[in-house]
């Protein structure tokens, strides 16, 4: 037992001074503006927590999706592999592994993010649970520190408290309702990429029935789980899970897997932006050939003959007599 304890705190140490660094460094900043004892400071402080972790695990997310659309793409191939040697167990093995390893796949590498997030999460659990016990601090979260945290009020419970240790009814509530958001997102999440980012011939196989058992008994578990799990745990997880949704919800909107339904619900979107696209450069187009082109110029009016004579004689005025008929003319008056 001393052996497996000391593999334990081998391994556990390392996520105690991460986990408390990100925590002590977010209650610094949130503690100057709600004060150090107040929950709120602590609450963000655990959100602080985990949109740092989210964020440094996004390689692993993306890897992640890369690697469960080459799960989804391989179906059929590996249906192929199963009609041809589904009476022999041991080849139809390595022919599959040979198939993923050839493409680059891992067929686990879906629970990776998952399986990472657990210690970190079984060290945030423990500070926690700790701080709450025997107000004991781990990393550099100092023990006055650990028991700022352990009598940290929200909404008139202790952050550290769980659903069955609570006293406050209030707090019951709270954990109830963080138990249910951890448990909804988490169905959410995976049944938005069942539903949107999986082929048709994915949904069924072996691939689809381990993906259908993920969608009802990680919930269960966590339902099941979670009324054990102090507040701030649950805050962490339930945020975390959000995240997930969010940034599941944008790569399978801008990058889903071929041949699905967001992959079709893509192609309709590009389809009306190059409609909206082609509308706009030709009214573009015909405004820049309208101001090129060179204007106009007036015709006149069509005029009659007498129009015309009428028009030159108004224009040249009255003639003036020359002297030589003026003289004429005084002659023959005479």
């Amino acid at each position: 037992m001393g052996f497996l304890g000391d593999i334990g705190s081998f391994i556990m140490t390392p996520l105690y001074y991460v986990v408390s660094v990100v925590l002590v460094g977010w209650h610094e900043l949130f503690g100057a503006l709600f004060g150090e004892e107040s929950g709120a400071s602590w609450a963000l402080s655990i959100v602080g927590l985990t949109l740092v972790i989210r964020a440094a695990l996004i390689p692993l997310f993306v890897k992640q999706i890369k690697s469960s659309r080459n799960m989804q793409l391989l179906q059929p191939k590996v249906k192929e592999l199963q009609k041809k040697y589904g009476h022999d167990r041991e080849r139809l093995t390595q022919e599959t592994m040979a198939l993923y390893k050839d493409t680059g796949t891992n067929p686990f590498s879906s629970c990776l993010p998952l399986i990472v997030q657990m210690p970190i999460f079984l060290a945030l659990f423990r500070l926690l649970d700790q701080a709450a016990k025997k107000g004991k601090g781990h990393g550099i979260l100092s023990d006055d520190r650990a028991q700022l945290l352990a009598n940290a009020k929200l909404f008139g419970g202790e952050i550290s408290s769980t659903f069955l240790n609570a006293d406050v009814t209030v707090v019951k509530v709270i954990a109830i309702v963080l138990v249910i958001a951890m448990t909804a997102t988490t169905f959410l999440t995976q049944r938005q990429l069942m539903s949107k980012n999986m082929p048709d011939d994915a949904l069924t196989g072996p691939y689809a029935q381990q993906q259908k058992l993920l969608l009802y008994i990680l919930p269960l578990v966590f339902a099941v789980g979670g009324i054990a799990f102090p507040i701030g745990v649950l805050l962490y997880w339930t945020t975390s899970n959000l995240w997930t949704m969010g940034q599941q919800f944008y790569v399978i909107r801008n990058n889903p897997a071929p041949n699905t339904e967001a992959f079709r619900a893509k192609q309709k979107r590009d389809a009306a932006k190059g409609k909206v696209d082609a509308a706009a450069g030709t009214v573009t187009a015909t405004v820049v050939e309208e101001e090129r082109r060179p204007a106009t110029r007036q015709q006149p009016k069509k005029q009659s003959r007498q129009q015309r004579r009428g028009s030159q004689s108004g224009q040249s005025g009255p003639k003036n007599p020359s002297p030589k008929s003026g003289s004429t003319d005084q002659g023959d008056t005479k």
